[in-house]
């Protein structure tokens, strides 16, 4: 295997085993007790499978993140409450803000700052404990993220179900074909990579392949690698709901203005459609 493969594959594992030790440090400075008496915790929950088809919006998730360890620095000055924004005024169906602070960027105040929108947000972190759950909804969150490729089938339904009891919606992420045995009744909105976690290829048809052994009516959103419009109306024919697209706009040097003017093409197409 190529270095850089071996490498890659080594990334997933320092995230999982880095995030062990924040939860760890996390639990000993603040309390569930203390989370759940947050004001956020308290308020309601918005239904993204509503929002993904609501007609009046794109399905697209759209996503703020600074940077990433296999990208780099991405953006690192805009405003989070600007972008978010820019992509609700726009016609996000949600957005996708990642909290990971020490890989990625992110921090558990930027999506504080984001729950300024009335949409959905999905909380674009490395779950393995349900004080992580708890965390998410004391910030603001709708939406959690389980990765399958770091997560057992066991730990995938204990966590999807104890979100589900706090009212947390639940997409769980898939990258290769040997992952469907992580769906379960407590996911109901599954999330395909789009991204080869061996080889970080994009590799759409793969997708697709996969997406036809989701089972019904299960909501199947496409995620990372899509850049143009004919990637969704492509994905949209093959029955997915939604479409998480991140680095496409935040590379832009005002992703605002990225996001408006790739929805306007998306329109555009559907109406000559």
């Amino acid at each position: 295997m190529a270095p850089y493969r071996s490498k890659f594959m080594n990334i997933l594992e320092q995230i999982i085993e880095y995030k062990r030790g924040e939860v760890k440090g996390k639990k000993s400075k603040v309390k569930t007790a203390d989370l759940e008496k947050r004001e956020l915790f308290s308020r309601t929950v918005l239904p993204l499978k509503d929002f993904l088809v609501d007609r009046s919006r794109t399905g697209i998730i759209a996503e703020f993140k600074r940077r990433s360890p296999s990208k780099g620095i991405i953006n690192p000055d805009v405003d989070v409450i600007d972008v978010t924004k820019g992509y609700t005024a726009n016609g996000a169906s949600c957005l996708s803000v990642l909290t990971d602070e020490h890989f990625f960027g992110g921090s558990d105040e930027d999506l504080i700052k984001a729950r300024i929108n009335e949409i959905p947000i999905l909380r674009k972190d490395f779950v393995i404990d349900e004080y992580q759950l708890v965390e998410a909804k004391s910030i603001g969150a709708d939406v959690i993220l389980l990765i399958a490729a770091c997560l057992s089938v066991a730990e995938v339904k204990q966590l999807a179900s104890f979100a589900k009891n706090l009212g947390l919606e639940v997409l769980l992420e898939l990258h290769a074909e040997e992952e469907l045995g992580h769906i379960c009744d407590e996911t109901n909105i599954i999330g395909i990579n789009n991204r080869n976690l061996k080889t970080f290829d994009v590799d759409i048809d793969r997708s697709l392949r996969m997406a036809e052994k989701i089972p019904f009516p299960k909501f199947k959103v496409a995620e990372s690698g899509i850049s143009n419009i004919n990637d969704i109306l492509l994905f949209k024919q093959h029955g997915f709901n939604g479409f998480l697209i991140g680095e496409n706009f935040m590379k832009a040097a005002n992703p605002t203005i990225a996001f408006a003017e790739f929805v306007k093409q998306l329109k555009a197409k559907a109406h000559e459609d």
